[in-house]
């Protein structure tokens, strides 16, 4: 077991095997009657290929994954979306009542739900605000974690919802400050369209820093629910002990591996150039607005707004058909919307929505 795992993983679970299920022994056979599945499939299963509990970790789904991702299928875990590599972190980490984690805020609420669901503490180092966009402080995420004792800090980049790409040298030089005493998880659902590198390049001589990876965005997968942890080998094995026994429906595998296919990844490189051409349209029309405040750089998929007149913009959007996500109950964004980049068609509803509101020019 890796160092970090080693010491971070709770006490209670480090003898613990988790359920083994009727799959989780890779056996060989014609007549299969271990697992109390039906004989017969279902009348609506055309394929008749549901009537049969599928491989906890799917082999195909796993090597094809962790291709995309340059790991080895050892390093990655596989689950319904990275919400559940979340709550595994958590799970696995901080111990109920005891642990804690670090997170900068606003940013993407699962980390905090999935702590106060499994009663571990919530420290919170605000993100600054300034010339560059709000950015995380990273020392002083380093500092709160050191001096709390928490085992899990999370970073979101690019964050959501501030579209900061975070510089991998100072993920590096944050886990090196950690070795040992905090995981570094590194939440890169929207990286595909930050045209920067993975922070899986850091795994190799970081045992503690875990990566979240999803299908959900940039491969257009959001209702399928695949998602990854990649991290070391010792660390995912910790993980898998803390998984349901099945949490890959077979049809969903059998979506991802389509996704993965080499057409298919043509065509979400295509979508990516798309999204960073339409990305750069909106903000420059949304800056010449006279009712828009500010729009953050952005390295995902959505553009982050403050608005003179909040309230009066998102009931305008609403009133044209145009749903936006309102942040004004997050901390710092009492006046901020944010805006997914849709296609360029459906940029132009919210400017000709804006403009009939009076808060926009027509495109």
């Amino acid at each position: 077991m890796s160092t970090t795992t080693q010491a971070l993983l709770r006490e209670d679970l480090r003898g613990f095997g988790g359920y083994k299920s009727a799959r989780t022994d890779k056996l060989v056979g014609e007549v299969w009657l271990n697992a109390n599945e039906s004989a017969w499939a279902n009348a609506s299963d055309i394929d008749a290929k549901l009537r049969r509990y599928p491989q906890p970790q799917p082999e195909a789904l796993c090597a094809g994954l962790a291709a995309l991702y340059g790991v080895a299928p050892a390093q990655l875990l596989v689950g319904r979306g990275s919400d559940e590599g979340i709550d595994l972190l958590v799970r696995a980490f901080c111990t109920p009542g005891q642990g804690r984690i670090v997170i900068a805020p606003p940013v993407f609420g699962m980390y905090a739900v999935c702590a106060r669901l499994h009663a571990a503490g919530i420290v919170e180092v605000p993100l600054r605000d300034g010339d560059a966009g709000l950015c995380a402080d990273l020392q002083a995420m380093g500092d709160a974690a050191l001096e709390s004792g928490a085992s899990l800090l999370f970073l979101c980049s690019p964050g959501n919802p501030s579209g900061e790409l975070l510089a991998l040298n100072d993920i590096a030089a944050l886990a090196k400050r950690l070795q040992g005493r905090c995981i570094v998880v590194v939440d890169e659902a929207y990286i595909e369209y930050a045209d920067a590198p993975s922070a899986t390049l850091l795994l190799a001589e970081h045992d503690n820093i875990a990566v979240l990876r999803t299908l959900s965005k940039a491969h257009a997968l959001a209702a399928a629910r695949v998602g990854c942890v990649l991290a070391s080998s010792e660390m995912i094995e910790a993980l898998r002990r803390c998984q349901a026994p099945y949490p890959m429906p077979q049809p969903v595998v059998d979506a991802a591996l389509a996704a993965l296919e080499p057409q298919a990844l043509s065509a979400t490189s295509e979508r990516i150039a798309q999204v960073l051409e339409s990305r750069m349209w909106l903000a420059d029309r949304l800056r010449q607005s006279p009712g828009v405040r500010r729009v953050y750089p952005s390295a995902g998929n959505f553009l982050l707004v403050r608005f003179a007149d909040a309230d009066a913009t998102f009931t305008a959007l609403l009133a044209a058909g145009v749903v936006v996500r309102d942040m004004r109950a997050m901390p710092q964004l009492g006046d901020a919307l944010r805006i997914s980049i849709g296609t360029s068609g459906e940029c132009r509803c919210v400017l000709i929505a804006l403009a009939a509101s009076g808060t926009e020019k027509a495109a």
